[in-house]
């Protein structure tokens, strides 16, 4: 069960600083996640540090521009839309002095969450079709190209996650195109990961945390 606990979310800009707690939900699964958004490229201008779930940046007086991010430690989803909604970009530990390199089209980010690490076990099954009918597949390691793995069809209608780290779907092969984070659960159709369509071509692990 996730709890709730009261984490500060820091607003700096200028040599002004001001800090909101906000009760928000904690992340049981990683240890002390943070990430600082920042409204220019290279991380310069204000800059938005946050260290839990966050719904909507414009609540907190800071515009949906993010030009940069430095992810100090976690692995975060971030939304280009507030309430965690909309066009989904993975986020792991390190520097990304402009907005391409998260494979962004523009600048806008609305709501950011913490991806949950149980551990360090790795697996997950894929289904054809919906409800978890049909053939299915499972892996355990990153597949660049799922029809190169014998998957006949570029589409994934249902999955289930039974190891402790979180997948990364996307619906070009090699890594490229829109994204979809996936984390421990079953999903009975591409709608419960907000997927626009059952179009998968290629799974990567989320590994880099810390």
């Amino acid at each position: 069960m996730m709890h709730l606990q009261e984490i500060p979310i820091c607003l700096e800009w200028e040599s002004k600083q001001m800090v909101v707690p906000l009760l928000l939900n904690a992340s049981p699964f990683s240890s002390s996640p943070q990430i600082t958004f920042y409204e220019g490229k290279c991380f310069t201008g204000r800059k938005l540090d946050v260290c839990g779930s966050c719904s909507s940046f414009q609540d907190q007086g800071f515009l949906n521009r993010v030009n940069s991010i430095c992810v100090q430690s976690g692995a975060w989803v971030c939304f280009d839309h507030p309430d965690f909604r909309g066009q989904q970009y993975i986020l792991e530990h390190g520097e990304y002095p402009d907005f391409y390199r998260w494979n962004g089209r523009s600048d806008h980010l609305g709501s950011c969450r913490p991806v949950g690490m149980h551990g360090e076990h790795y697996r997950i099954e894929i289904f054809e079709g919906s409800n978890f009918r049909g053939p299915s597949l499972e892996l355990t390691e990153d597949c660049s190209f799922l029809q190169g793995q014998g998957w006949d069809k570029a589409c994934i209608n249902a999955l289930k996650v039974y190891g402790d780290g979180a997948w990364v779907l996307y619906e070009e092969p090699n890594y490229r195109g829109r994204m979809y984070v996936v984390e421990r659960g079953e999903f009975s159709s591409f709608n419960e990961w907000q997927g626009r369509s059952a179009s998968i071509q290629s799974i990567r692990r989320v590994v880099n945390y810390f």
